[in-house]
């Protein structure tokens, strides 16, 4: 092993001894009022991630450097390249001389290495590895230019409008920007990705585990193991950006996001963000009752090439409640319009829509599962046929 990967791992063997003891006594304090949450941060923001709701916020919308939480909208689009299948976990990935040249932190990637992007991703994930976040955005789109454009355009579409990115890992550059609002947007866009989790919440690992140079991983955010429930999400830093983290952690059902930006230290944005999490468990519960992409009904398709089609919800709808609030005062509505073929996926076709004494909280589409063509002249008369028999009996 290289004399830079033995310092590296000396290091990080040091701040692994040193980490539990802030955030250990952290955990203990009872929840502070909201007057006294993120008094020393430039910028934060809490919310509900089942239905987007904000529990808090300071200076939500200012604009101001991210650092490596940038990477949060970089894994949102590795997770969606994998999910609609243009990407796949296992495809190897070669680093080019400009990704290897990226400093900051890294996994130390050489010129011409390959990792897949399962290796790769766990690398952005827990290390925060510039150099393999701009060798996937170059595998993926060809560039790092245009998975930046591809990453504004993104954000545009999640209604991001204090955002402009220009790299793909927030190393200190001109007019890149975010809000902590628009980081919370992100996060909860990414979140809806579960398998994310399996990777944010790894405190330590390895990489190229039977190589004679293997690279030992541990998570920059060290309150995924001294905060319970807490499995993601990205930190940052820079002389610039300072000390920032969009965090998220979850108890029963009840899933936070919680983000600070500009905080002066590690120890103090780590102890911010878990007073923020104390008080949104200590005030709140939140009951999901639809996941993204989950099966909400099934409608009859007149003159369909299919007689049913399955509709799903949008995106992820829930409640959120005080604590000691009953949920007798919800109603959840399903709405769904005159469906008939052709019908395309994800065209919308209804909608549900969840009130609170009879006031609109909450709602989201429901979308079409699959494509359904229109019946041949084959599959109609067949239809009429059978339907002449069942009458018969």
């Amino acid at each position: 092993m290289s004399l830079r990967n033995n310092l590296f791992t000396l290091i990080c063997t040091a701040a692994l001894l040193c980490a539990p003891i802030q955030p250990a006594a952290q955990a203990a304090e009872a929840p502070k009022p909201q007057a006294e949450l993120a008094r020393d941060t430039l910028s934060a923001v809490l919310l509900d991630a089942a239905t987007g709701t904000v529990l808090f916020e300071k200076n939500s919308h200012e604009k101001l450097p991210p650092a490596s939480v940038t990477k949060v909208m970089t894994m949102l689009l590795i997770m969606e390249a994998v999910d609609s299948g243009k990407a796949a976990w296992t495809d190897k990935i070669r680093t080019s001389e400009y990704a290897a040249s990226m400093g900051g932190s890294q996994i130390f990637l050489q010129p011409g290495e390959e990792m897949t992007l399962d290796e790769m991703f766990k690398g952005i994930a827990v290390a925060s590895a510039n150099d393999a976040a701009v060798a996937v955005a170059e595998h993926l789109a060809g560039s790092e230019d245009e998975f930046v454009r591809l990453m504004n355009e993104r954000a545009r579409e999640l209604g991001c409008a204090d955002t402009h990115f220009s790299n793909v890992n927030g190393l200190p550059v001109a007019n890149h920007y975010t809000s902590a609002a628009d980081i919370a947007l992100m996060s909860r866009e990414l979140l809806k990705h579960e398998t994310v989790t399996k990777y944010t919440s790894i405190f330590q690992d390895h990489l190229r585990k039977d190589s004679e140079k293997p690279f030992w991983l541990v998570n920059t955010n060290k309150l995924v193991r001294f905060y319970n429930g807490m499995d993601g999400l990205k930190t940052g830093f820079t002389a610039e950006a300072k000390y920032c983290l969009s965090a998220t952690a979850k108890r029963g059902g009840f899933r936070v996001i919680a983000v600070v930006m500009g905080a002066p230290t590690s120890p103090s944005r780590n102890a911010q963000i878990s007073q923020m999490m104390d008080y949104a468990f200590a005030n709140y519960k939140s009951e999901v009752l639809y996941q993204k992409g989950q099966e909400v009904e099934r409608v009859k398709i007149d003159k369909g090439e299919v007689q049913a089609l399955p509709l799903t919800a949008a995106d992820t709808v829930g409640i959120l409640m005080k604590k000691g609030e009953k949920k007798e005062g919800y109603q959840k509505e399903i709405v769904i319009g005159d469906v008939q073929a052709p019908v395309r996926k994800g065209q919308v076709v209804g909608q549900i829509v969840i009130r609170k004494d009879d006031q609109e909280i909450a709602k989201t589409n429901l979308v079409a599962a699959q494509d359904v063509s229109p019946a041949s002249m084959w599959q109609l008369f067949k239809r009429t046929v059978e339907s002449w028999m069942t009458f018969g009996e």
